[in-house]
């Protein structure tokens, strides 16, 4: 029996029915599509927006960073962190932090917000060499591809070390520009720049503990090994002018402690102290203001009188010095008359005084002998006129994330920018307990 056809305006309809359809799957995969792709495009500009917030946070911060300098850290005073804030300031819905360091604690694994002393570290042009030997994971070829790389005597193509490298370049023979200049010095690997510490936070993150299954390699014995950048600066120097502008009293040598200037400025101290004080002080020929302290016996009162009127160098300014009141302890074993065997002491010094300790280094006199702060005292200073702001940034819901580094140069009555660097791509530098906090404020909103 044969099957009955359909008419002809039936298969018509039928097949216009399967055309509609498809055009009508068309549309709806293709409607899908533009959502997705109109959604992929909005969570991308929402992600801009959340990284312009970010970096406009930083902006803000590095900002923020000058005006507690022009407030609190002129005359080469270091903020105290009681004086300004240093943590999640808020700017619009954004926030942003000063991830600095704590030189009289050891690092752990949370963040320390403030800003950070230049003055407390070694200057890699000033710093001798048995100075930069002691400092922790370098090797003396490093030492002596530094001090080479500085000294103006090894520049040019003389030597042909740096030339077989790729690519290839010349031995600089002039001092460091920035600490980063470091990488281009030969020896000078990643390893013994950033030690466990690659993101540069001074905290010890859950990477840099974990041995060999992630990066960086590390010992994961539950402590940071920060490498020499934590440790050095090229920016430390030191007016030799009063907070007027004017020079100090150059008292080096005998004849000039004799000028009718120093004797009316030890007069101010009353009681026969200027005879005292210049005989204490005899024909010697002075190395620097420590050393004019304690052999003059100047009790931390007097010294205050006078501190900022001295000095025992000609330039107009001194590099390098070290602020012992900032310095941490491996900077401060690094400093001759002090070493690693009385550095702990200096350190623990500080943490049960830290009202005598706050801009003025004769507390020393409590901690070291005379002999020591003699030979400590040409790299000494109470002092600090450069001051870094390490501000990390992030945009509301943690979404949008920044970090720049700028120091800032004090020694002038407006703080003026020296150097400016883009940390972001470091990766995540606030710790453990900020991140949670983060995310559990992106998951309310």
């Amino acid at each position: 029996m044969n099957r009955p056809s359909l008419p002809g305006s039936a298969r018509r309809r039928g097949s216009v029915l399967i055309i509609v359809l498809w055009v009508c799957l068309g549309l709806v995969a293709l409607a899908v599509y533009s959502a997705d792709q109109m959604s992929a495009e909005l969570r991308a500009a929402d992600n801009q927006v959340m990284e312009t917030e970010a970096r406009q946070a930083a902006l803000a911060g590095t900002r923020y960073a000058a005006f507690v300098l022009g407030q609190f850290g002129l005359n080469g005073v270091v903020p105290h962190p009681d004086d300004y804030r240093a943590e999640a300031l808020a700017v619009g819905e954004a926030a942003f932090w000063f991830l600095g360091r704590d030189p009289d604690q050891r690092p752990g694994d949370e963040p320390v917000f403030r800003l950070v002393d230049e003055a407390s570290k070694l200057n890699l042009n000033s710093a001798p060499r048995s100075m930069l030997e002691l400092l922790p994971g370098i090797t003396p070829e490093l030492v002596d591809a530094i001090v080479a790389w500085r000294s103006r005597s090894q520049s040019g193509g003389g030597d042909s070390t740096y030339g077989l490298l790729d690519p290839p370049r010349l031995n600089k023979g002039a001092p460091f520009e920035t600490v980063d200049e470091l990488r281009l010095v030969y020896g000078a690997s990643l390893d013994v720049l950033l030690g466990e510490d690659v993101n540069r936070n001074g905290i010890l993150d859950e990477n840099e503990n974990d041995g060999d299954q992630s990066a960086p390699r590390d010992n994961g014995d539950g402590l940071i090994q920060p490498g020499i950048l934590e440790y050095v600066t090229v920016y430390s120097r030191e007016p030799n002018t009063r907070p007027d502008g004017s020079r100090r009293l150059n008292v080096a040598t005998a004849q000039a402690r004799q000028s009718p200037a120093f004797l009316q400025l030890l007069g101010r101290l009353g009681g026969g102290r200027a005879q005292e004080i210049a005989r204490a002080l005899g024909s010697q020929e002075l190395r620097s203001p420590a050393e004019l302290m304690v052999e003059g016996r100047f009790t931390a009162e007097e010294w205050a009188q006078v501190r900022d009127e001295v000095t025992t160098s000609s330039g107009s300014t001194v590099t390098g010095r070290i602020n012992v009141n900032t310095a941490c302890e491996v900077v401060l074993g690094c400093i001759p008359g002090i070493g690693p065997e009385n550095a702990p002491a200096l350190v623990a010094y500080r943490l049960a005084n830290p009202d005598a300790t706050r801009g003025s280094f004769a507390w020393l006199t409590q901690v070291l002998s005379r002999g020591a702060i003699t030979r400590a005292g040409p790299y000494l200073t109470d002092r600090s006129y450069q001051f870094t702001a390490d501000v990390v940034a992030v945009a509301r819901g943690g979404r949008g994330y920044a970090r720049t580094r700028t120091v800032f140069d004090a020694s002038r009555s407006t703080p003026r920018i020296v150097y400016h660097q883009d940390l972001a791509a470091s990766g995540w530098a606030l710790g453990p307990s900020a991140r949670q906090l983060l995310r559990e404020t992106r998951n309310r909103l």
